[in-house]
């Protein structure tokens, strides 16, 4: 699965890997981000291939739901069964995204605990998660939301985690984005792992494990850790003021 991810991408970083400026409130580095916050996609239209950066909410809430709730539970979609799944299959042929991002994390159990680990690009640049969008409306404003295709682990992932998220290469940016394409079979071979030797993972602290420690510490390479370390390091960070529009969506 994926159930957190980074994004410090500058202005110039979204030009030159996803094509677009960032949305209008892309403005600072996000070290943890969860579900039901808001995440970057780049997107088209029907009618044009300019590719535009938009803020949805993590979380799928299919355009027929009764209760936006369901979007928790929809934060990722499996590559072997979404097009045919009922809360994707719509958005699977029409509804595709790219979501921008520079590293994700996975927890490997060790007995009784879990060691997160940070995952990225070996250079360390960004790239884009295959993902799906959807609007929901029932009165007042619509929700815009997103979830992130999951596929097997490669090598690098597979000791950590048996999933990982679908990243997709730059050359099928264009294939993935263009809504007149529906050929399931072209899209799904889009949805494999990426290749392990171009990518890098390591411990990290268990800061990661709390939405709101949103700081650079949780992307710190650490040594595997001991239940006293994690507490300590804690204790550094416990007293820093949370962003205030992260307090917000986590309220």
């Amino acid at each position: 699965m994926c159930g957190r991810f980074t994004l410090r991408a500058s202005a110039k970083d979204f030009v030159e890997v996803f094509g677009c400026p960032p949305a209008e409130d892309h403005s600072h580095s996000l070290f943890n981000i969860a579900p039901s916050q808001l995440v970057t996609a780049i997107r088209t239209s029907a009618g044009s291939r300019a590719r535009a950066a938009a803020r949805l909410r993590w979380g799928l809430i299919p355009s027929w739901a009764d209760d936006p709730a369901i979007g928790n539970r929809m934060i990722n979609a499996r590559a072997e069964t979404v097009a045919t799944k009922p809360a994707f299959r719509h958005a699977f042929r029409r509804r595709r995204c790219l979501i921008a991002a520079d590293g994700f994390y996975e927890w490997r159990r060790d007995g009784r605990r879990k060691q997160p680990f940070y995952i990225s690009l070996a250079d360390g640049r960004p790239f884009a998660f295959a993902g799906l969008w959807d609007q929901w409306k029932q009165g007042g404003e619509p929700i815009e939301s997103c979830t992130i295709i999951t596929t097997e682990a490669n090598d690098l992932v597979h000791p950590i985690h048996d999933r990982m998220p679908v990243i997709l290469s730059r050359e099928s940016y264009d294939t993935w984005l263009d809504p007149t394409i529906e050929d399931v079979e072209r899209l799904a071979s889009l949805l494999k792992p990426y290749p392990a030797q171009e990518m890098q993972a390591y411990p990290v602290s268990t800061l990661v494990n709390a939405p709101a420690n949103d700081l650079p510490e949780c992307i710190a390479r650490i040594a595997e850790s001991s239940p006293a370390d994690e507490k300590a390091a804690a204790s550094k960070v416990s007293s820093r003021k949370m962003p205030q529009d992260r307090q917000l969506w986590l309220e």
